[in-house]
C-alpha cells in the first residue's frame, strides 16, 4: 500500500476519472484532483476532502501548478489528442512518471513516436494506455507469449454484454475518426496500413459458455499499437463482438448507468487473446465488470509498480514491456478472472 503519496489525477472529475481517485485513495494514495472544470472540480474535492488544483493544456503554468510536490500524474482527461502531449512534457519538466488510460489509436502512435527517445534518454517512465484497451490485452498476449521470442499473430477478442459509452468515450471516438478521415488501421506484415474498405464480420469461438459468437474484425484497438512495440509478433489484430460495436456506433445508446455502491455498470467483459507461433497457439482470458472501472486498478496497479521500482525499462513502454505480465494479472485477482493456457 502507498504510504500517503500525492498523485495527481488529470480529468479526475471524468467517468473513468473518478473510479481513478476512488482506487488510489483505497490503496493509500492522495489523489489531487485536475481539471479545468473549476466548479466540478471544487465539487469532487469536496466531496472526497481532497486538494484541487485547476489546470488546462492551454497553460503550462497550471499544469506544473498541477504536478508540483505529487510522485506521478495519471491522465484520464479526453480527447487525448488534446491532452497527452502537454501532460507529458509538463511530467517531464516535473521529472514525475505519466501513466494514461488513452484508448486513441492515434494519440497512443504520436506517444511512442515522439517521445520514446526523449523519455529513454532522460530515465523518465511513461506508460500510455494503461487501461482496459491498450494495457489488458497488451498484460494478456505477454503472458500468453511465455518464453517465446516471437511468434507469427496475435488476435485479441473482445465479447462486452453491451457498450454503453460515456461522453469521453464519444468524444475520443469523434476525435479519432476526424483525424483518420476516411481509412481505417489495420497491422499486419509488421506495418500499419490505411484501409477503405469495410472492417470484415467473422465469427469469434470464445471459451464456454460464451461460445461462437459473430464479431468485427480488424475492430483495431489500443492493443494493436502497445503490443508490437515490445513483442516480435508482425501481425496483431483485435475483434469486437458485433452487438457491443453496435452500441458504441449508435447515436443513442445511454450512458453508462450504476448498478453497485462503487459506481459499476451491469456491463460484463471477457478479453481471449491468442498467439500462434508455427503450429503452435497459446491463450490468456480474463473476465471481469465495467471496462470502465476496471481501468482504475489496471492503472493504480501499474502507478504502484512504477513507485516501488517493480519495472523492466524505462522510457515510453507498454504495459507488458515494463512489467512481469503474468504476476501483474494475478495482482489484479479481486477484479479479473484469469486463465492462462500455454500449449
Amino acid at each position: 500500500m502507498a504510504s500517503g503519496q500525492l498523485v495527481t489525477v488529470f480529468g479526475a472529475y471524468g467517468h473513468t476519472g473518478r473510479f481513478v481517485v476512488a482506487e488510489l485513495a483505497a490503496r493509500g494514495f492522495v489523489p489531487v484532483l485536475s481539471g479545468r472544470n473549476v466548479q466540478t472540480l471544487e465539487e469532487l474535492a469536496h466531496e472526497h476532502g481532497l486538494e484541487a488544483r485547476v489546470a488546462s493544456v492551454d497553460d503550462p503554468a497550471s499544469l506544473d501548478r498541477a504536478l508540483a510536490g505529487t510522485a506521478a500524474v495519471i491522465n484520464c482527461a479526453g480527447p487525448f489528442a488534446s491532452t497527452v502531449g502537454p501532460v507529458i512534457e509538463a511530467a517531464l519538466r516535473a521529472k514525475i512518471p505519466y501513466l494514461d488510460v488513452a484508448a486513441e489509436l492515434e494519440a497512443n502512435l504520436d506517444t511512442f513516436a515522439h517521445y520514446r527517445e526523449r523519455a529513454r534518454d532522460a530515465g523518465a517512465v511513461i506508460v500510455p494506455a494503461m487501461a482496459f484497451f491498450g494495457g489488458l490485452g497488451d498484460l494478456l498476449a505477454t503472458a500468453a507469449m511465455g518464453d517465446w521470442t516471437e511468434a507469427d499473430e496475435a488476435h485479441i477478442a473482445y465479447a462486452l454484454s453491451n457498450w454503453h459509452p460515456t461522453a469521453g468515450t464519444r468524444l475520443s471516438g469523434a476525435v479519432s475518426r476526424e483525424r483518420r478521415g476516411a481509412h481505417r488501421l489495420r497491422y499486419s506484415g509488421g506495418q500499419w496500413e490505411h484501409r477503405t474498405d469495410a472492417a470484415p464480420v467473422l465469427e469469434w469461438t470464445f471459451p464456454e459458455p460464451m461460445g461462437r459468437r459473430p464479431v468485427i474484425g480488424e475492430f483495431t484497438m489500443a492493443d494493436v499499437v502497445t503490443v508490437p512495440q515490445h513483442l516480435s509478433i508482425p501481425d496483431v489484430t483485435t475483434y469486437m463482438t458485433a452487438e457491443a460495436a453496435r452500441d458504441v456506433t449508435a447515436p443513442h445508446t445511454p450512458a453508462p448507468t450504476a448498478t453497485d455502491e462503487s459506481g459499476r455498470s451491469n456491463q460484463t467483459f471477457l478479453v481471449d487473446v491468442v498467439v500462434r507461433s508455427g503450429g503452435a497457439e497459446r491463450r490468456a482470458t480474463a473476465r471481469g465488470q465495467d471496462i470502465y472501472a476496471v481501468t482504475a486498478p489496471l492503472v493504480s496497479e501499474a502507478l504502484e509498480r512504477v513507485l516501488t521500482g517493480r519495472t523492466k525499462a524505462v522510457g515510453v513502454v507498454s504495459a507488458g514491456e515494463i512489467f512481469d505480465a503474468p504476476d501483474f494479472l494475478h495482482a489484479l485477482a479481486p477484479h479479473i478472472t484469469l486463465d492462462l493456457v500455454l500449449v
